[in-house]
């Protein structure tokens, strides 16, 4: 079922979550040692992130070095097929811009298809550690406008192979990430939601946003986006704060602030299961402000480690 689908039928919040593919050389149990504790919570479907190449250098026995391709987290299509088998739920494949040509994006989306899976979260991705900037594939995507662009094309039955004869279409529901406080590369907000009206035009179904710790951040968003005309569903992204390090670490990495309050919090505390406690607590107050605000989804962040969102979800479910 589409995640539209879900929505419109849902009588309440519901409950949604994201996680990460293993790291190479782990099997797929540990991936669901982290799912089966949230799935009395009832998801509708489940998010699956998807890694680009990242690049190493390795020095040969010439003393030359050599640079190598390795994707540290791969099988994100595999894992789709495996929890809608296990779980009888819909799986939501991230797909990226990045590390793919437009080629390899369709015969990914083929294999989806075949699948079965009727959602993807359209994204570019980031820059690899090895480049300052996002640099696209040689015929690959440089926006997630593109991309949608792509998958609406298969939706109408037009594939990059002009000869086929009689395509038949695909029928997926296509996600986008919203940011509240603005994509790090937009000048302003203002623009970010401009380039996100661009995409619900293309064909973009619903939005997740990026994390925040800030609810009034999310209700300006909101109300923005409303001015502008995105009447698509918006659902909040939360991740529970878990160690006193992510107080540096998340705002650095995907360029959102967090409040005086929850960092003064959080330095005080002596022990790591006190931060736990303070981020849960925090959380679950987001949550429930968020349901009173009418929000059809709460989607948390897993990071694949389900204790935190499990006791959150306790709480609300």
């Amino acid at each position: 079922m589409k995640v539209v689908e879900h929505l419109k039928n849902a009588k309440k919040t519901l409950f949604s979550f994201e996680i990460l593919p293993p790291l190479k050389g782990q099997d797929i149990q540990s991936l669901f040692d982290g799912i089966d504790p949230l799935m009395e919570f009832k998801p509708p479907f489940i998010d699956v992130t998807y890694h680009r190449e990242e690049f190493v250098f390795k020095k040969r026995e010439n003393g030359l070095l050599e640079k190598k391709s390795i994707r540290k987290r791969p099988g994100t299509v595999g894992i789709c097929a495996a929890i809608m088998n296990k779980y009888k739920v819909d799986a939501v494949p991230h797909i990226i811009c990045g590390g793919f040509s437009r080629e390899e994006t369709e015969n990914a989306l083929i294999d989806l298809n075949f699948l079965g899976i009727d959602n993807v979260l359209a994204l570019r991705g980031d820059a690899i550690k090895s480049e300052g900037t996002f640099i696209p594939e040689a015929d690959g995507h440089h926006y997630a406008s593109d991309l949608i662009k792509q998958i609406k094309c298969m939706n109408q039955g037009v594939y990059l192979d002009d000869d086929l004869q009689n395509p038949v279409p695909s029928d997926f529901c296509i996600g986008i990430a919203g940011y509240p406080e603005k994509h790090f590369e937009a000048p302003n907000l203002q623009t970010d939601i401009k380039y996100l009206k661009q995409k619900v035009e293309l064909g973009a179904e619903y939005i997740v946003t990026q994390m925040f710790f800030d609810n009034q951040k999310f209700f300006d968003f909101v109300k923005k986006c409303r001015e502008e005309g995105i009447t698509i569903p918006i659902l909040p992204g939360l991740k529970p704060i878990t160690t006193q390090k992510q107080i540096t670490i998340l705002p650095s990495i995907f360029h959102m602030d967090i409040p005086v309050e929850l960092s003064e919090a959080i330095s005080k505390c002596k022990t790591t299961d006190q931060v736990k406690e303070v981020g849960i607590e925090w959380t679950i107050q987001q949550s429930k402000e968020l349901m009173e605000f009418g929000v059809p989804v709460l989607h948390y962040y897993s990071m694949g480690k389900s204790d935190s969102v499990k006791q959150i979800a306790s709480a609300l479910f």
